[in-house]
């Protein structure tokens, strides 16, 4: 391993239950129809989650929605998978490169900069939705994180919890460890080559 990319939400935070949360908020709000569809959108964009829900007449609603997922993410909190810290600074030591690859955006990481100002010395490199044409589950982000870290993708170890996440590191044909944060382990395991609860295993 030359290089190991990470996912951010459920990969290198722990975020996701309070994802759940808020989405949960939302889809009981716009969809009292359809009980569980919060679960249904685990893991995608936000373009996605508007694909699946807020099309048609929930069109003009997009705006709003995109008003209250930005106050939420500026107070919500950013606590590590546990082991997380420690694991980074390991690989670190050793040499490997490291980035994140996520489908957030820029304001978003500006939320984690500020509450975390050593997140970015952990980092060769940062990627963000701004910078790949394709979501989660092409493997457009991950492909270009390992050309901006000049190694192949037989060198690149992905970390990731979510299902668009995992095929999208398979499809990039790069090792993937799936995280056993946000989905079960018969559905990680379909999709990954070791699964791990947390980075404590690995330390």
């Amino acid at each position: 391993m030359k290089a190991a990319l990470f996912d951010l939400d459920g990969v290198v935070f722990d975020t996701e239950p309070q994802y759940s949360v808020f989405w949960g908020e939302q889809c009981r709000l716009y969809h009292p129809e359809h009980p569980g569809l919060e679960h249904e959108i685990k893991g995608s964009t936000l373009e996605q989650i508007f694909e699946m829900g807020w099309g048609g007449e929930l069109v003009t609603e997009r705006a709003k929605v995109v008003e209250r997922l930005n106050a939420f993410e500026a107070q919500m909190r950013l606590d590590y998978v546990a082991g997380f810290e420690t694991f980074v600074e390991e690989l670190r030591r050793k040499g490997v490169k490291t980035a994140v690859v996520t489908s957030s955006n820029l304001q978003k990481m500006e939320n984690v900069y500020r509450k975390h100002p050593e997140f970015k010395g952990w980092f060769d490199a940062i990627l963000t939705s701004e910078d790949f044409a394709e979501s989660k589950p092409s493997p457009d982000c991950y492909l270009r994180a390992a050309n901006r870290l000049n190694v192949s993708t037989d060198e690149c170890v992905v970390f990731e919890d979510s299902i668009n996440g995992l095929r999208s590191g398979c499809a990039a044909g790069m090792k993937v460890v799936g995280l056993l944060t946000t989905n079960p382990l018969e559905k990680v395991r379909q999709l990954s080559d070791i699964q791990i609860p947390d980075y404590t295993m690995l330390i």
